[in-house]
């Protein structure tokens, strides 16, 4: 664990975003499939897909890990949406305990989990809850994912800071498609660093015609140290 509260004592990690794009879903990916090469019995969770079809976050990490048993996703609504409102347009029932509750069976079931956010942290989820809710609820430590150029360190230091008022632990902030083509790019780790008193890793643009490359990437790139080890 970080030297920061736990927030909880179940093993695993919660990827979070910035925002939507960010790259949650190949960090999922690759931290599933790294911990499942190391012999855990890990599965990601992802507590509800919008946009299915075509968007299908589960679907990718499985793919990625070569395994349908490596992810699950909980429930899945076709707009485009936050969860909230595309349960509102479709007259979906979407409960926020259900959704809760089913990530923490998931949790329960497995040696280690990987739950994928929704979107950013003040996503509407259900019942007058957001992803910060679930996050907090479920108290796994979180691990931030980033864009790496211009305007990241205001959106990923209030994330850090959302999360920390919610007594969240935050293992470490992940600047994705990081090629350090701009002085901002450049600049940015070490005062992302500075700013949250958290480690910065960046990941570069990875080619994901074969989702596997998702597992490759963050094994090469990432350390061990995201686990709370090494």
């Amino acid at each position: 664990m970080s030297d920061e509260s736990t927030g909880g004592d179940a093993d695993g990690l919660f990827v979070v975003g910035t925002d939507t794009g960010v790259g949650k879903t190949v960090v999922t990916a690759g931290l599933t499939g790294w911990l499942r090469e190391r012999g855990r019995d890990a599965i990601a969770v992802k507590p509800c897909q919008t946009g299915y079809p075509p968007d299908d976050d589960a679907g990718f990490v499985a793919e990625a890990c070569g395994s349908e048993e490596a992810a699950t996703c909980l429930r899945r609504l076709e707009p485009p949406l936050a969860p909230a409102v595309a349960a509102d347009r479709t007259d979906a029932d979407l409960s926020y305990d259900e959704i809760r509750d089913g990530v923490e069976a998931a949790i329960s079931a497995h040696e280690t989990a990987v739950v994928e956010g929704i979107g950013g942290l003040r996503v509407p989820l259900a019942d007058d809850r957001d992803v910060l809710d679930l996050v907090a609820d479920v108290g796994l430590p979180a691990i931030v994912v980033a864009r790496s150029g211009l305007g990241t360190l205001n959106h990923t230091c209030l994330t850090v800071d959302a999360l920390r008022n919610r007594g969240v632990s935050v293992r470490g902030i992940v600047l994705n498609e990081y090629e350090g083509a701009t002085t901002a790019e450049r600049t940015n780790p070490e005062v992302l660093e500075d700013m949250t008193d958290r480690p910065v890793w960046p990941l570069p643009p990875l080619s994901l015609s074969d989702p596997s490359a998702a597992v490759d990437g963050v094994r090469e790139h990432l350390p061990l140290a995201v686990f709370g080890s090494g």
